[in-house]
């Protein structure tokens, strides 16, 4: 649901009645994944999405339903065989939709949300009769706001919510002792990508790197090069040694760092640093003989062979990419493939899921990587 935290918000300050459709649990093959929501308003104007059209119109109706009855419900949709006119997933698989007045959720955090702030929202998907729909907003330092029931619950769930949300990741959670499940949606900053060497591969890989949806820097040591003109829709460009700019930022796990100069000056120092570091992806561009050269100096700079193995170069997928802009797609759609956990080959002819099962994220429930 968090990821129409901005028009829900807005609907909130304009005082309109709505209720709002999540799913909150994905068996096999689905389109969206747990945190995807459609909201519905009084008037019946629609946002959002939680199946991509398969159960759109079910769906709409029973937010119209909860509208009238103030109830929240957990509907099921999968799909069937025996029945072609019956309401489901044609891609074969089941999702649980919770659907609840937009009152039930906590204003505070569809406004964190909406800003970009840190915040995860825990809400009761399963359990005890009267506790379905609650929420709980919970933020990093481990306040919450709101209830779910008895305070020892709250405090359950409150840990596992900033577990999750310290993990940047949306997921389910059981809470055996409690008979609770929730479904816990974590809001976090835009992942980043940081693209080295101000190139014109560079600014067509900017643009990728946008549209899904990174916080996207360009650094180069040349000021000539490195200019806003140069990369408008950059959301910053740094003059800087790539290395010692590396050096001063704080980057968590889902980073993606891509290495354009095929410089040795500017490559060595840098995935010397890089490769040390616990972000998502590292790849440098280069010839496979530039790979071979690059990658003895890495070792003569004392990296592992764990540590070299993390490196993707020459950076890509092949795609038999030519231009700035067909590479930087083969570019994106290797990092995809590495935050997702795909082969990057063909679907046609293939045996492994096109929607791959959620990773776990402990012990107690499963997660799924966070939509942001």
């Amino acid at each position: 649901m968090l990821d129409i935290a901005e028009e829900l918000s807005r609907w909130c300050a304009e005082g309109r009645d709505a209720a709002v459709a999540t799913v909150v649990a994905v068996r096999g093959s689905a389109p969206r994944q747990p945190g995807a929501a459609l909201a519905v308003d009084a008037g019946g104007t629609a946002i959002g999405s939680v199946s991509g059209g398969c159960v759109e119109g079910a769906v709409y109706e029973l937010c119209r339903e909860a509208l009238r009855t103030r109830r929240p419900v957990l509907e099921r949709f999968g799909y069937s065989a025996e029945d072609a006119f019956a309401v489901g997933l044609t891609c074969g698989g089941e999702i649980d939709v919770l659907v609840a007045p937009l009152e039930a959720v906590p204003a505070a955090a569809l406004r964190a949300a909406a800003h970009g702030e840190r915040v995860a929202l825990a809400r009761v998907t399963a359990g005890p009769p009267g506790r379905l729909g609650r929420a709980l907003l919970v933020r990093p330092d481990g306040t919450a706001h709101g209830t779910l029931g008895p305070a020892a619950l709250d405090r359950a769930a409150a840990a596992e919510a900033r577990a999750l949300l310290d993990a940047g990741r949306t997921g389910t959670v059981d809470l055996r002792e409690d008979g609770v499940r929730l479904l816990v949606e974590c809001s976090v900053p835009p992942p980043r990508m940081l693209v080295f060497g101000a190139i014109d591969f560079a600014a067509a890989l900017v643009r990728a790197g946008k549209f899904l949806g990174h916080r996207v820097t360009v650094c180069d040591a040349r000021p000539v090069f490195a200019t806003p003109a140069r990369f408008p829709e950059a959301d910053e460009v740094v003059v800087d040694w790539p290395h010692r700019y590396l050096a001063t930022q704080d980057l968590d796990a889902r980073t993606a760092v891509c290495v354009l100069t095929h410089d040795d000056r500017f490559d060595v120092p840098l995935l010397e640093r890089a490769l040390r570091l616990p972000v998502a992806y590292v790849g440098a561009m280069g010839s496979r003989r530039t790979h071979e050269r690059r990658l003895e100096r890495l070792r003569e700079a004392g990296l592992g062979e764990a540590e070299l193995a993390r490196l993707r170069s020459p950076i890509g997928l092949d795609l038999g990419a030519r231009t700035p802009e067909e590479t930087a797609l083969s570019i994106a759609a290797e990092i995809v493939a590495v935050r997702r956990g795909g082969a990057g080959g063909p679907l046609t002819g293939g045996r492994t899921p096109i929607h791959r099962e959620p990773r776990p994220a402990g012990a107690r429930g499963t997660a799924v990587e966070c939509p942001v």
